[in-house]
């Protein structure tokens, strides 16, 4: 497949050409190598299937591992297949639910709404009454995701242990964090119990509707929510003919993500104009809670600290903020990535806030990214997307929407919260914690620790340039020091003999040798500082 689509060269790096035997009629140039590389991978990952298109659409939010160019072209991956025939799919609902499909629900649709590599939407209405809708899961998906990430295992080993890229970035950690979060995907009690989170999250606010989760009705491969309706967020022509207020729609959904963001640190990461519907009285209907995101508390504080460096155009405060967060490792060329920040935020300078876009940022973040290897979390990259596509929806309801101006409250209001007493308190008494903790510890581990150095368990390699220049004049030094403390004390000391001795002529022998010794003492501390003085290490008065 990866040959088909002109990747050849990929697999001779990774030295699996011979193993494959390939026909050479394979490895012969088509038109599909007129294509770009990025457009080619995409391709590539379509046909490979459900599995690596998924993946493909999880690196288009990573920045950090792949050219612009890349994201760009894996971001229009498509994730629509022919629905699986009504023959299929309602055995498996019947026997997720445990029961015959017409005792279950009043009425089933067995043409399905929407339809997935993963998974089809039905329409249905329970005995209740209640209108609802179905997420059936593929039969045999599961079967076949668990081979394609076999596949993928052994792809990511070789190419770290084979190509330029496993010495950047532990690929085989990017494939197994991949995996996590598919086969969580594939869990769909999950994806309910986000949809309970979100609606506990809003339960006061009044402009979003999150849709009930019938769990009676609901299994890890089957999820049946509140059916919502309503006029399409984006469809500008129906909002306008229903009378609509474009701009207070706007004003809601910027609510939506901010308080996602700010507040509960756990947001709705696939924002597409699809999962959202505008309900009477400005309220905004959402959907489908399978992707989302989590911003810690410390997370959320770095984020709002690197919004603070970067409205101030502070370059050096931007790339200090990033050590501390790990994003730059401590080899970055800080000098190349300060240039590079401060050639972005001279751009910016000057220009109101309500002029800026988070679109047109996050694009011009992504090849700084690439270039410096800056390693952020992934949920900041998902974050930035998310932001990217609602304020594309609010800008196309009101031409005028600035996501700056809405979110500044709410900023402040972090802020205040940062450096409150009560959470400064906080930290305090943490921090003291965990030293009386680390304190209280200490007599039991040093002894451990001394065992262990004693039987050689523990080595301490510290690898200094021009180490042996430096410690040879760290020798010297110390012999400097040594000696001129040693003839000190022969001063000194003879010094506070002499008084005591009898200087009448003719001298003893005692007499000879003290002043003797005094004489030869005061002769070597003269050499001393002459020869300090002479190496330069000596400055006299006014010098």
């Amino acid at each position: 497949m990866l040959i088909r689509h002109g990747f050849g060269e990929l697999l001779d790096q990774m030295e699996l050409l011979p193993v494959l035997a390939l026909p050479r009629r394979l490895l012969r140039r088509d038109e599909r190598e007129m294509l770009g590389a990025p457009q080619r991978l995409r391709l590539a990952l379509e046909e490979l299937g459900p599995t690596f298109v998924k993946f493909g659409q999880i690196l288009s939010t990573r920045p950090d591992l792949l050219p612009p160019a890349y994201i760009a072209e894996l971001s229009k991956l498509q994730d629509t297949v022919p629905p699986a025939p009504w023959e299929v799919i309602k055995p498996r609902i019947e026997e997720e639910l445990g029961g015959p499909l017409d005792t279950l629900f009043a009425t089933f649709d067995p043409d399905p709404m929407a339809a997935a590599s993963l998974a089809q939407v039905h329409a249905a209405t329970l005995t209740s009454g209640d209108q609802v809708v179905v997420k059936v899961q593929r039969p045999g998906i599961r079967r076949t995701i668990d081979v394609d990430l076999e596949i993928l295992y052994d792809l990511a080993r070789l190419a770290q242990e084979r190509t330029p890229l496993g010495r950047l970035y532990d690929l085989v950690e990017i494939a197994e964090d991949f995996a996590t979060t598919l086969r969580n995907e594939l869990d769909y009690r999950r994806e309910g119990r986000n949809a309970d989170r979100f609606r506990q999250n809003f339960a006061d606010e009044p402009y979003i509707y999150i849709p009930r989760v019938y769990w009676d009705y609901t299994t890890g491969r089957v999820l049946t929510l509140e059916r919502i309706s309503g006029i399409k967020i984006d469809d500008i022509v129906a909002l306008d003919e229903a009378g609509y207020d474009r701009h207070q729609i706007a004003l809601n959904a910027a609510r939506i993500i901010i308080k996602e963001v700010l507040i509960d640190g756990f947001f709705h990461a696939d924002p597409h104009p699809g999962n959202f519907v505008v309900m009477p009285g400005h309220v905004i209907g959402a959907m489908d809670f399978g992707m989302v995101g989590h911003l810690s508390p410390h997370l959320k504080e770095d984020l709002v600290q690197l919004y603070i460096a970067s409205v101030r155009l502070d370059s050096e405060g931007i790339i200090d903020q990033l050590i501390r967060m790990g994003a730059a490792q401590g080899r970055v060329d800080r000098e190349r990535l300060r240039r590079d920040l401060e050639r972005l935020l001279t751009k910016y300078q000057g220009v109101p806030l309500k002029e800026i876009r988070a679109k047109e940022v996050v694009e011009e973040i992504m090849p700084i990214a690439y270039r410096h290897h800056l390693r952020l979390p992934s949920d900041l990259w998902l974050l930035g997307k998310t932001l990217a596509m609602m304020e594309g929806i609010g800008l196309k309801l009101d031409p005028d929407f600035d996501v700056f101006a809405i979110s500044e409250p709410y900023v402040r209001r972090f802020l205040w919260q940062m450096y409150s007493p009560t959470l400064l308190g906080r930290k305090l008494l943490t921090g003291v914690s965990d030293w009386s903790d680390f304190l209280l510890d200490l007599p039991k581990q040093v002894p451990r620790l001394l065992d262990q150095m004693e039987r050689g368990d523990i080595q301490i390699n510290v690898d200094i340039p021009r180490a042996d220049s430096i410690l040879s004049r760290l020798d010297r030094i110390a012999n400097r020091l040594a000696i001129s403390l040693l003839v000190a004390a022969f001063i000194m000391a003879l010094a506070l003999l002499i008084p005591t001795l009898n200087l009448v002529q003719p001298w003893q022998l005692t007499t000879w040798l003290v002043v003797s010794g005094f004489v030869v003492a005061v002769l070597l501390g003269l050499w001393l500082l002459f020869s300090i003085w002479r190496s330069g290490r000596w400055r006299g008065p006014g010098r």
